[in-house]
């Protein structure tokens, strides 16, 4: 996309200099670029952002704000969408040449057709939603509903191409036209034909497609925590978390690494987007750490992994979380509290790693001067921890999951604009409902369009046939299925966002992953974590490509330098879906077995990918250091795996086999460094 000075109509990513504050209203960063907008458009623009907002109120809350209507389900939706699609068209441009032709109010003439074409035609389907349910037209629409429908389908494909990219608009178009094609695809594919009308009315008018699981849990809990996580960056909140976490650990060995881990856990659980939390916490926090002596590219790599590894973190782990509650059926906090072990080992590994490294390369803290005090730090900041026990109290005690982030971001916007220090401005106002406006538009677009997936496996039968086909070709073997699972994942997430990609593999992997005797929440989870490993993953590695112009480094060495920082998001997912005692499902000696030897575990195999463990010192040079390095490893992975169901060994002589290994490396070390002061001597 052409940057600003070729195209004054598009407004590119925030650009930061090296170590430089980002201004409050690019604390919270879209993932692409948007157009600067005139005054006139972009009161239009909240305008519509307004009335998304107040009609997901009159719905939570029961504001009857709009006398003598009910809305049902799919009227709610359809007008819902109504008032968020159009924003897509006008936030994102097509293409950077396109802008130059036929503009009016600063926008292209075709832009304002397809946004005014994509409301009327919604606004249609709305008033037709009770005769949508009473005369079944998800098996037979009128012609007029299957024109408009087509059309939809194409202003859907677009708006998600503009953004979530051209690589899953084609794997989304591809896989929505197949009912047209089914009963001509080899065996195990093959499913009931329907015609091309009727398919592009079904995916508007059904229950199941663009306006199916998805979809609904957008409208009912997911919208608040977008509203509640802008709200909170452009009130202030990303620097409070940033001071914070430089307050707590900024003075420790590698001190500047663990703040980066620390406010980017606390950031992205909030955003849920890995790339705006790798620019907004990043910005801070690669500078500091190339000045405590951490190479451009570790630091890099650092800030990238703990900005994955945040959307995986409780309490609010971005949307995808109330996404896959929609599709277990289960309540929020059951998945949150499932998803807090295997997340508090992931960080752990990587605060380990990052320790190790400063250790083996003698880096210290940042000084004293350069931190702000914690206890002034907080008085200053009480206001966004108030909010957040609130949000949690709100959503764990009182199971109040779709108002919570409602009632959050009021009490935040009430205190803010009492204090001098945030308070918003009607600039600043306006500009927080754009970036609230372009955060639904743009999620609206994805999950409509992975919607057209489930669909089209729902108009088939497909989504029945393919669990069973997988079981067999995996001929019931759990491991080769989590193996095939694992890189479907990976594959599917190098071109989908982290929530398209889990829609996508909740409906054609954990099918059979659950057949095949697995715990269904943790199969979700497991889909969830190998679909955001491409985020660190060379080639794609989108968060190192994110993070390489703050550390100004290769983008590919960072995403090196994340492969081995995230090592332990790649095995952890396997640990919890062989054995759910790691996601708390068991017994409570299960639970505190598992717990007892998984954290030394991961200590152990973090120690030796960095070369470096604690009490015993390096582990490279001579071969008595590296062969502890070696039987760290091995004894890492005997007490963090699971025994039993792969492993023929039961999760106690696992733990002793680790023990054993461990000790013998501390023996050799010990030795190593006798021989060392001898030589020495």
């Amino acid at each position: 996309m052409a940057d600003s000075a070729a195209n004054p109509g598009v407004q590119p990513k925030p650009s930061v200099e090296h170590g430089q504050e980002p201004r409050p209203d690019e604390r919270m960063v879209e993932d692409l670029a948007y157009r600067r907008q005139r005054p006139i458009v972009q009161a239009l623009f909240c305008a519509l952002t307004i009335l998304a907002i107040l009609l997901v109120l009159n719905q939570q809350f029961n504001l009857a704000l709009f006398s003598g209507i009910v809305f049902i389900d799919n009227l709610y939706l359809f007008l819902l969408v109504a008032f968020t699609l159009p924003l897509v068209f006008l936030a994102y441009p097509a293409t950077s040449r396109l802008e130059r032709f036929g503009r009016v109010l600063g926008l292209p003439a075709h832009d304002w057709l397809i946004a005014i074409a994509v409301l009327a035609a919604l606004l249609w389907f709305a008033t037709k939603s009770n005769v949508i349910l009473g005369e079944g037209w998800e098996f037979a629409a009128p012609p007029p509903a299957q024109w408009l429908g087509l059309l939809l389908w194409l202003l859907i494909l677009e708006s998600l191409r503009r953004t979530g990219g051209t690589p899953i608009t084609l794997i989304v178009l591809a896989i929505s036209l197949y009912p047209v094609v089914a009963d001509i695809m080899p065996g195990p594919i093959k499913g009931v034909q329907t015609s091309f009308l009727d398919t592009m009315a079904y995916h508007i008018v059904s229950a199941e497609s663009a306006f199916g699981i998805p979809m609904r849990a957008f409208g009912e809990i997911v919208i608040g925590f977008i509203v509640f996580g802008v709200a909170l960056n452009h009130t202030g909140g990303g620097k409070f978390f940033n001071d914070v976490a430089f307050a707590l650990v900024g003075r420790w060995r590698g001190g500047a690494a663990q703040v980066g881990v620390i406010s980017s856990a606390l950031q992205g659980s909030i955003s849920g987007s890995v790339i705006s939390n790798v620019i907004s916490s990043g910005v801070v926090t690669i500078p500091a750490m190339k000045r405590t002596g951490f190479r451009g590219d570790y630091a890099g790599g650092v800030e990238a992994v703990a900005s994955t590894g945040a959307v995986l973190m409780p309490p609010v782990m971005g949307s995808t979380a109330f996404v896959m509650a929609s599709f277990l059926g289960i309540s929020y906090t059951e998945i949150a509290l499932a998803a807090a072990i295997p997340a508090l080992l992931f960080y752990f590994g990587l605060s380990v790693q990052i320790d190790a490294y400063a250790a083996r390369l003698g880096l210290r803290g940042m000084r004293p001067d350069e931190l702000p005090r914690l206890g002034e730090t907080l008085r200053q900041g009480w206001l966004y921890i108030l909010v957040f026990v609130v949000l949690v109290f709100l959503m764990v005690s009182e199971q109040r999951e779709a108002t919570a982030p409602f009632a959050a971001t009021a009490l935040l916007l009430l205190i803010n604009q009492l204090l001098p220090r945030n308070r918003l401005t009607w600039a600043s106002l306006v500009e927080l409902l754009a970036a609230i406006g372009r955060a639904l538009a743009e999620l609206v677009a994805i999950l409509a369009g992975v919607g057209f997936i489930i669909g089209a496996f729902s108009m088939t039968g497909l989504a029945g046939t393919l669990a069973n086909d997988l079981v067999y070709l995996a001929g019931d073997n759990a491991l080769i299925l989590l193996l095939m699972g694992a890189l479907t994942s990976f594959i599917f997430g190098m071109g989908m966002t982290v929530t398209a990609c889990y829609i996508f593999l909740a409906i054609v992997l954990a099918p059979p992953l659950v057949k095949a005797g697995l715990d269904p929440l943790a199969v979700h989870l497991f889909i969830m974590y190998w679909g955001m490993i491409s985020f660190i993953t060379p080639p794609v590695a989108l968060a190192a490509f994110a993070a390489a112009p703050l550390a100004r480094t290769s983008p590919f060495a960072i995403g090196f330098q994340a492969v081995r920082l995230g090592a332990i998001i790649y095995i952890v997912p396997f640990f919890f879906v062989l054995n759910p005692a790691l996601i708390l499902k068991g017994t409570p000696w299960e639970v505190a077995e598992v717990l007892l030897t998984a954290f030394p575990g991961v200590a152990l195999i973090a120690s030796a990918l960095q070369g470096y463990v604690l009490w015993g010192g390096r582990l490279d040079g001579s071969a008595q250091r590296v062969l502890a390095r070696v039987l760290l490893l091995v004894g890492g992975f005997a007490l963090a795996a699971p025994g039993g169901r792969l492993i023929p060994v039961d999760n106690t002589l696992l733990a002793a086999i680790g023990v054993a290994c461990a000790a013998a490396a501390f023996i050799l070390l010990r030795l190593a460094g006798k021989t060392e002061l001898q030589t020495a001597a």
